[in-house]
C-alpha cells in the first residue's frame, strides 16, 4: 500500500519543481510605449530561444524626469530608459543607484538609437510653420512639454536655443529667443503624452513640438488626416540613453536579465524595432534600409554646444536656472 505524502510535503516538492519567473522593470519615458510594447515581445522570444530563465517584463511610462525622480524615490526598476543622460546622471548623484561612469557600459555611450525634434501642425499647415522663428508669430500657440520634468521639453528648448546660435545670435539673444517661445505655451504638460492629448484629443495650439518618432504614434492612435509633420532647419540630436538600475538589479538578482535585456537593443533585430517605430537606429546598414522614413536633418551635438549633461541641467533647468528665469518672468 502507497503512503500518502502529507500535504505541506507535496506543497513544498512542488514548488521545487518549478521555476520561479524573475520579473523586470522599465522605467521608461512617455513616447516608448510602443517601442517597447514591440521589443519586449521580440526579447522575451530571443531569451527563451536562448535558453534564459522564465522571465516577465513590465513597463512604467511617464515624463522622463518624473520617472527617475519615482526610481530615486523607491520605484524598483530594474533599468532606466530615458531621452537624456540628465535623468540617469540624478540616479547617481542621489543614492548611487548606478555608477557614475553608467554610460560607458554600452556602445554608443548608452544610447542605442537616436531622434529628431519635429512640428507636428495641424492639416494643411494654417499658420504657415516651417522653421522655429515662426512659432513665434502673433497669435501661434505651441504646446511642449515642460523641460523640468520631461526630456521632451528639454530637448525643444535646446533645439530652439541651438537654431538662434546657428543663426548668428549669442547667448543673450538665445535666451531671449527661447524666452518668447515659452511665451506661446499655453500649457506646460508633465510628459511628452500629455502634450499630445493637450494637442490631439483636446484640439489645443497650432502645434506640437516632440521627437519624430512620436509622428508616427500620433498617425497610429488619431489616423493620418488631422495632422502634418515639419522637421525645422536644426535640431539638437536625441540621444535616448538606457542602464541597468544596480542597486535594484543586485538586490533582487536579476542582473543577467538585466544586461541582457538591454544589450539586445544594439542587436540586429533590436535596431529593426528602433526603425519600425520611427527611432533612428545606430547600425548604418538597418539605418539605410529605412532611409526613406529619415529625412536628412542638420544635427547639432548637444554636448558640443552646451557642454557636459551636468553643466546643462545646473545651467538651464534646476531651480532657478535659466528656464525659471525665463518662465517667471512672462
Amino acid at each position: 500500500m502507497k503512503r500518502l505524502l502529507p500535504l505541506a510535503a507535496l506543497a513544498s516538492l512542488a514548488l521545487a519543481g518549478s521555476v520561479q519567473a524573475a520579473s523586470l522593470l522599465n522605467a521608461s519615458y512617455d513616447v516608448m510605449r510602443d517601442f517597447y510594447k514591440d521589443y519586449n515581445a521580440a526579447f522575451l522570444k530571443h531569451w527563451q530561444a536562448e535558453g534564459g530563465k522564465p522571465l516577465t517584463l513590465q513597463m512604467s511610462h511617464g515624463g522622463s524626469s518624473k520617472q527617475a525622480r519615482a526610481v530615486i524615490d523607491g520605484l524598483p526598476a530594474d533599468v532606466i530608459t530615458m531621452n537624456m543622460a540628465t535623468d540617469i546622471n540624478a540616479l547617481a548623484d542621489n543614492g548611487g543607484l548606478v555608477p557614475k561612469d553608467w554610460a560607458t557600459r554600452l556602445p554608443n555611450d548608452s544610447a542605442p538609437f537616436t531622434s529628431a525634434t519635429v512640428f507636428i501642425v495641424r492639416k494643411g499647415n494654417p499658420k504657415g510653420l516651417h522653421d522655429w522663428p515662426d512659432l513665434l508669430k502673433d497669435g501661434v500657440q505651441v504646446v511642449v512639454p515642460n523641460p523640468k520634468t520631461s526630456g521632451n521639453g528639454r530637448y525643444t528648448y535646446l533645439s530652439a536655443w541651438g537654431y538662434s546660435l546657428k543663426h548668428g545670435g549669442d547667448e543673450a539673444k538665445a535666451k531671449e529667443f527661447v524666452g518668447q517661445l515659452f511665451k506661446h505655451v499655453p500649457v506646460l504638460d508633465t510628459g511628452g503624452r500629455a502634450a499630445t492629448t493637450t494637442f490631439m484629443q483636446n484640439q489645443i495650439g497650432d502645434v506640437l513640438v516632440t521627437f519624430e518618432n512620436e509622428a508616427e504614434m500620433i498617425a497610429r492612435e488619431f489616423g493620418r488626416g488631422g495632422f502634418e509633420v515639419i522637421y525645422p532647419s536644426v535640431s539638437a540630436e536625441a540621444e535616448p540613453p538606457v542602464a541597468v538600475v544596480d542597486k535594484v538589479v543586485d538586490k533582487k538578482g536579476t542582473r543577467a536579465e538585466a544586461e541582457a535585456y538591454l544589450k539586445y537593443l544594439w542587436s540586429d533585430e533590436g535596431q529593426r524595432i528602433a526603425a519600425e517605430n520611427y527611432l533612428r537606429p545606430r547600425n548604418p546598414q538597418v539605418l539605410a534600409q529605412y532611409a526613406d522614413r529619415f529625412p536628412k536633418v542638420d544635427f547639432f551635438n548637444v554636448n558640443q554646444t552646451f557642454g557636459d549633461w551636468p553643466s546643462i541641467q545646473k545651467t538651464h533647468f534646476a531651480d532657478g536656472g535659466v528656464f525659471d528665469q525665463i518662465y517667471t518672468a512672462q
